[in-house]
C-alpha cells in the first residue's frame, strides 16, 4: 500500500514529500534519531519549507501518524460498504487490515517501538491521530450485528474488536518465530489465518442457530 500523506496535506506536492519522508526516516531510525534536517534532505527541500507547514518536530510525526490512521479507517469504511452483515464485514477488514500491516512493515514496528518506549504519551498521540475513531468504528460494527440479531449480545464489542486487532498484530510480529513451527501451516498464507481467526471468533459470539 502506498503512502497516503495526501489524507493530511492539503497544501500541496511540498507537504506530502515531507511527510513521506519522515515517515521513513521515523520508521527506519525511530523519532529520537531523526533531525528536521534529515527529513528535509531526503525530501528534496529546504529545512525552512518544512516549519511553513509543520511548527516542530511533534507536529510532523503526528501527520505521519495521522496518514496512516487514515487508510486504516479507509479499510474499515470499505469493509462496512461493500458487506452486508456484521460477520461479512468483519471478515473483509480483517483481511485488509493484515495486508495493510504486512505492506508497511517500517511503519508498524515504528508505531510499536514507539509505544513501548514513549508509552501514555506516544498511546494518545495515536489516538489522536485517528486509531481511536477507528476503534471505536470497529466496535460500532459489533454492536450493529448484536442490535440486529446476528452476534449474541452477552459479549463485550471492544474485547472482540482487540482480540481481531491483536491477533494481527500478533501474526505480522511473529511470522519469522511462527515459521520455525512445524505445526503452522498458514504463515506464508495470511489471508487463510485472517479467515480461520476471524470465524474462531465468530463461532463465540455468533448467535446459535438453534437459539
Amino acid at each position: 500500500m502506498g503512502n497516503d500523506a495526501s489524507s493530511v496535506c492539503s497544501e500541496g506536492e511540498g507537504c506530502r514529500k515531507i511527510v513521506a519522508a519522515a515517515e521513513k526516516l521515523f520508521a527506519d531510525h525511530g523519532f529520537d534519531a531523526v533531525s528536521m534536517h534529515a527529513i528535509a534532505t531526503d525530501a528534496g527541500i529546504s529545512k525552512a519549507n518544512i516549519y511553513h507547514y509543520f511548527p516542530n518536530k511533534d507536529a510532523l510525526y503526528l501527520a505521519v501518524l495521522q496518514s496512516a490512521g487514515a487508510s486504516l479507517r479507509a479499510l474499515l469504511q470499505e469493509a462496512v460498504d461493500s458487506s452486508g452483515t456484521a460477520s461479512e464485514a468483519l471478515h473483509h477488514f480483517a483481511a485488509n487490515h493484515l495486508q495493510h500491516l504486512l505492506a508497511r512493515p517500517r511503519l508498524v514496528r515504528l508505531f510499536l517501538r514507539e509505544l513501548l518506549e514513549k508509552g501514555e504519551p506516544r498511546a494518545r498521540d495515536l489516538a489522536d491521530a485517528g486509531l481511536a475513531d477507528l476503534f471505536a468504528s470497529l466496535v460500532q460494527i459489533l454492536q450493529v450485528g448484536q442490535e440486529r440479531g446476528e452476534l449474541r449480545n452477552d459479549f463485550d464489542p471492544a474485547l472482540v474488536a482487540t482480540m481481531l486487532l491483536g491477533a494481527n498484530v500478533i501474526f505480522f510480529q511473529s511470522r519469522d518465530l511462527l515459521r520455525q513451527y512445524p505445526t503452522v501451516h498458514f504463515v506464508d498464507r495470511p489471508e487463510d489465518y485472517d479467515r480461520a481467526m476471524v470465524e474462531v471468533l465468530l463461532r463465540g459470539i455468533r448467535q446459535s442457530s438453534n437459539a
